[in-house]
């Protein structure tokens, strides 16, 4: 079970960065829309403190058509603050992709225009602008795990030094 988190054209490398370690514990891929706002070269990501970047292993595209042509027939679902589904209603299957636009200006009109019924978003407070480029991540592709029950994640936590008390009988 996997899905896959797609950012055309990130800004902030501090936003890739927490999204790439919501990426690892997701159990999700990272695609990278060119233009990029940073360098994801060994040197600069080790001074970013992305140790988990070489596992990560983002994927990056020249553009949104290169991705396309990369995944030809691939399930898109755009998170864009101007959709009229919420992401509790999309259908989300194994192997789909979540779109997110830049920090400045988000996924362009001209590719949202194509796939209305792709288009969903987080629900706000009327008048706010917008979530956090990296929370609006984590909140989406969470709701999309939880729509798949987790497959694939683990189900239960462990405490470090002591160990959980089992219910009595």
């Amino acid at each position: 079970m996997s899905l896959g988190v797609v950012l055309h054209e990130p800004e902030q490398p501090g936003n890739t960065g927490a999204i790439g370690r919501t990426c690892m514990c997701a159990g999700a891929s990272l695609h990278l829309i060119e233009p990029l706002g940073f360098f994801t070269d060994e040197k600069s990501v080790r001074r970013a403190g992305l140790d988990y970047w070489p596992r990560l292993a983002p994927t990056q595209y020249h553009d949104y058509e290169a991705f396309l042509a990369a995944h030809p027939g691939a399930r898109i679902w755009y998170v864009t603050t101007k959709a009229h589904r919420t992401i509790a209603e999309a259908d989300y299957r194994d192997g789909d992709f979540l779109m997110f636009g830049k920090e400045s200006a988000g996924i362009p009109e001209e590719i949202l225009r194509l796939h209305p019924d792709r288009c969903v978003r987080i629900p706000m407070a009327a008048g706010e602008r917008s979530l956090n480029l990296s929370s609006a991540v984590a909140v989406a592709l969470y709701e999309a795990l939880r729509h798949l029950d987790y497959a694939g994640l683990e189900k239960c936590g462990e405490l470090h030094r002591l160990t959980w008390e089992r219910e009595r009988e």
